[in-house]
């Protein structure tokens, strides 16, 4: 991933008049063969229909701040893409190789569900738990999928010992000491062999050839919501921490793997060019959310307004149409395994790259 991303040259041609807010009319559709083969492998592909607002993990777990239903499905789908070459695009730790056998699975931060629903589908014979702090807006699930209203933090009562543990999207959700309460009752409720997996994103956005201006609104957005969140003692740094405090909750075989996510279509390859057109939908319609409470509590140099939010928000809307901004944010998965009893953990610390 430390490849910079080619730019597609189609997409707009050096002088071009046409407004950069046209960007969306001048690519192809999203519904391509990336879409058709999730549909053909029998998967779900989230609907944008719900209009619900729901809260979601993240700042949101501790700090409610609606974000729109079709902001989640996004998110779900970009990991869904560039995953697509995958047989299983859903988790990378190795268990479910045995579609038959009877897994269970955990999801922490579940939001609208749909990570847990779609693993359901996948392994029938598995029990799989979504639980979050507000119920989802679902109407539906398959019958060996279960969706709970609690609070991780607290002493889980579960009698079952997880054979894979999920999250993502945690960013901001809980202090240092909470994630390592968190990791350690994961690890405490895991069978022997079992997995942990995370997936998360990081704020900072970025650009391989300097086509971001420093004073944009897209440049400014990683290190104030780094700011912000250090000042609620909620560090926005998790996507470099994760691995350790994974590891120092007793968890080896530490893997990990980092993507560049873009930012609009403007990638050559079909499948980054898909992925950032997903991707800036996700921020258009979450943006405000994400960043509403932060900023009126803890913006610089003072508490923002509502009304600056707003302002801020409809600058980097303008910025995300921007064909000539060739912006991405990272995204860092990783996955360990719980040893078993009679196993020595391995003295080294470095974590292995996929």
């Amino acid at each position: 991933m430390t490849d910079p991303i080619a730019v597609d040259p189609d997409l707009y041609a050096p002088g071009w008049t046409a407004s950069p807010d046209d960007w969306q009319s001048e690519t192809t559709s999203i519904g391509s063969s990336l879409y058709r083969g999730l549909l053909d492998n029998g998967r779900r592909i989230p609907s944008d229909e719900l209009q619900f607002e729901t809260y979601e993990a993240g700042y949101a777990v501790n700090h409610p701040g609606p974000v729109p239903d079709s902001a989640n499905s996004c998110r779900h789908l970009v990991d869904l893409i560039l995953e697509s070459d995958r047989e299983n695009p859903l988790f990378r730790s190795p268990v479910g190789a045995d579609r038959e056998r009877a897994l269970q699975v955990l999801d922490i931060g579940t939001g609208q569900g749909t990570w847990a629903i779609d693993v359901a589908d996948m392994f029938p014979n598995s029990t799989v738990r979504g639980v979050d702090l507000f119920p989802p807006p679902v109407t539906w699930m398959p019958p060996n999928c279960v969706i709970e209203v609690d609070n991780v933090l607290e002493d889980w009562t579960w009698r079952e010992q997880f054979d894979l543990i999920h999250m993502r999207n945690m960013l901001g959700s809980f202090d240092p000491s909470e994630w390592d309460r968190l990791y350690q009752q994961c690890f405490d409720k895991m069978a022997p062999g079992g997995w942990i997996e995370q997936l998360e994103v990081g704020p900072f956005v970025k650009s391989d050839d300097g086509s971001i201006p420093p004073d944009s609104a897209m440049a400014q957005w990683g290190p104030m919501m780094q700011a912000c969140g250090e000042k609620a003692g909620r560090s926005c740094d998790i996507i470099l921490t994760m691995s350790d405090s994974i590891r120092k909750a007793g968890f080896v075989e530490v893997r990990e793997k980092t993507y560049k996510w873009p930012l609009g279509p403007w990638p050559k390859n079909q499948k980054l060019k898909e992925a950032g057109t997903v991707n800036v939908q996700h921020w258009m319609s979450g943006m405000e959310g994400w960043c509403m409470w932060l900023l009126t509590k803890f913006g610089e140099p003072e508490p923002w307004t509502k009304e600056q939010v707003h302002v801020y928000c409809a600058k980097l809307r303008s910025e995300l149409k921007n064909p000539y901004y060739h912006a991405y944010h990272t995204s860092r998965r990783v996955w360990a395994r719980k040893p078993m009893p009679d196993e020595t953990p391995p003295r080294s610390f470095k974590s292995s790259s996929q």
